[in-house]
């Protein structure tokens, strides 16, 4: 098939990856602004590290966890824009909300409300995205949306902080800013179910995976997976340590936050398109690469914690692209929401019991918490070792045209 036919042919499945991207820009601008400063605003309302390590880790495990009935329940009722629609507003509410709350414990029902609206739309969004992006090649698919996914993760911030400077740091004041955003993520989802009411019919040719069930490697790529997330930080324990150490002023947090989002974005786009030419083995040296983040943002100064900062944001960008785009090949065209909710259910419970440990650490020595991460992400590498040629062969049996469509 020559590039032009490529190109034509996946016209459609460009403009429906770029419309969600775009959603997501708006999206991970409204909910990453907030999560920016949800550890120092936790704090000045009467948390401690250890309640907003928990606070984080329970949100991220259900936000995670969740996925696996979200994911479920979409593949049996078909009703994959309907569920993804009532996460958006769930999530979208409860950002700007976070202004009107007055004690640290609503403040927590809001912040892990938001991720429980994440868990419900995430699995049967990436189904739907992983059928357009087949035939751009999956790499480039989820690198393309993530990318603008993580630039709106980068501007979000970026207001966070000039509100801050300029309110005399009135974090109410910033949740409230981030209410516009909020509003044109719901306009644009309506916008893209009105133009793709079905995203699956994007993917060319019949499914290539039949088997009732998830393959081994599945299961061995998710143990490595989960070990990566155990051993990442979440950035609102992160910023609270920057506030503790006073490494870096309150205003200048989020800033931290826009610089790990600008590189996770650009790692989307470089990386998503190498996967599609290496292969998942391409995971080894980014997740050893990412495993340096611990000891320059805990350990270090402010120059340290920018790189630091820089690395996290770019093990952020490869479990939001080229750990998604690996899930694909693995599950049959109609069970695929279900795989992505197990997987990242399986991720998430890894995120949850790491952020809590981390938090335990966190009160006993910095230098066990980076340890501990350091540790246990490289833990991943056997895995990802053994995952690499089986994985490889099933992408490249998908990714063959049918008998006779060669092209």
């Amino acid at each position: 098939m020559t590039a032009l036919a490529r190109l034509r042919d996946s016209a459609p499945a460009l403009k429906f990856v770029l419309l969600v991207g775009v959603m997501s820009f708006f999206a991970d601008f409204t909910y990453e602004g907030s999560r920016s400063v949800i550890g120092p605003y936790l704090g000045t309302l009467g948390a401690g590290a250890l309640a907003i390590s928990v606070i984080s880790g329970l949100g991220e495990f259900l936000g995670y966890g969740l996925r696996l009935f979200s994911g479920r329940g979409a593949d049996r009722t078909g009703r994959y824009w309907q569920i993804t629609i009532g996460g958006y507003v769930v999530q979208m509410a409860a950002v700007p909300l976070l202004a009107l709350a007055g004690n640290w414990e609503v403040a927590a029902l809001l912040i892990i409300a938001e991720r429980v609206g994440k868990a419900t739309r995430n699995p049967p969004r990436d189904a739907m995205l992983s059928h357009a992006a087949q035939e751009m090649g999956y790499g480039w698919g989820f690198g393309v949306h993530e990318a603008l996914d993580q630039f709106g993760a980068m501007f979000g911030p970026l207001l966070v902080a000039l509100v801050l400077a300029v309110s005399n740091h009135d974090y109410k004041l910033a949740f409230a800013a981030l209410a516009a955003p909020a509003v044109i993520t719901l306009t644009l989802v309506l916008v893209a179910r009105r133009f793709f009411p079905r995203p699956q019919d994007l993917a060319a040719g019949p499914a290539q995976v039949t088997t009732a069930g998830l393959p081994r490697v599945f299961w061995i790529y998710l143990a490595g997976a989960a070990l990566v997330a155990a051993g990442l930080a979440d950035f609102p324990l992160i910023a609270f340590h920057f506030q503790q150490a006073h490494t870096v002023s309150a205003p200048i947090v989020p800033v931290f936050y826009a610089v790990a989002m600008a590189v996770s974005g650009t790692g989307s786009l470089i990386f998503g398109k190498l996967y599609d030419r290496a292969g998942i083995g391409l995971l080894i040296p980014l997740t050893i690469a990412g495993a340096g983040y611990a000891p320059l943002v805990f350990l270090g100064g402010v120059w340290a914690a920018v790189f630091g900062m820089a690395l996290w944001g770019l093990g952020m960008g490869v479990q939001e692209s080229i750990i998604p785009a690996a899930v694909a090949p693995l599950a049959a065209r109609d069970r695929r929401a279900s795989a992505y909710g197990l997987f990242t259910g399986g991720y998430g419970t890894a995120w949850v019991a790491g952020s809590v440990l981390i938090g335990v650490l966190f009160d006993v020595s910095l230098g066990a918490v980076t340890a501990f991460a350091v540790a246990v992400q490289l833990a991943a590498i056997p895995f990802f070792v053994l995952v690499r040629r089986r994985h490889d062969a099933l992408r490249q049996r998908q990714d063959e045209p049918p008998a006779g469509q060669a092209g």
